[in-house]
């Protein structure tokens, strides 16, 4: 957890313990492989694998990405905080792919070509598919 992210993330408002709860559980599933439509330890996409992480944290999510965008309040890319969704328009027009902020430009998702990893916003694909993050607690 930490050798990834080189220090924990220390989210910036009351929900700490939510977010690092979420975090954590998160976490744990690095390297699942990708599976379109999973949704279980076997094999994720990515919103099967952020619906898993905040079920298991005790909040239903949608299951499909486009509709994970329809829940919570959006959130500015200055204020964005460890447990926010964050979400990209990559293979069709709208949300289609989705994951887990978690502080300092790092998201963790479940990625197609890599299964579940880290990844930074400043990457070129992923920052210029980002679309925005919204909050959901």
């Amino acid at each position: 957890f930490r050798a990834l992210l080189g220090r924990a993330p220390s989210p910036s408002r009351g929900n700490n313990l939510i977010a690092r709860r979420l975090i954590g559980i998160g976490m744990q599933h690095i390297g699942t492989p990708y599976v379109f439509g999973g949704s279980y330890p076997g094999g994720f996409d990515c919103s099967g694998f952020v619906r898993y992480v905040f079920a298991s944290a005790g909040y239903g999510l949608p299951r499909t990405a486009d509709a994970q965008y329809e829940v919570g309040i959006p959130v500015d890319t200055r204020e964005r905080a460890a447990g926010d969704l964050v979400f990209f328009s990559t293979y069709t027009y709208g949300p289609s792919h989705v994951g887990i902020y978690l502080g300092d430009g790092k998201f963790l998702h479940a990625s197609s070509s890599q299964g579940v990893t880290v990844s930074s916003l400043s990457n070129s694909y992923w920052s210029g598919t980002y679309i925005g993050a919204r909050r959901v607690f």
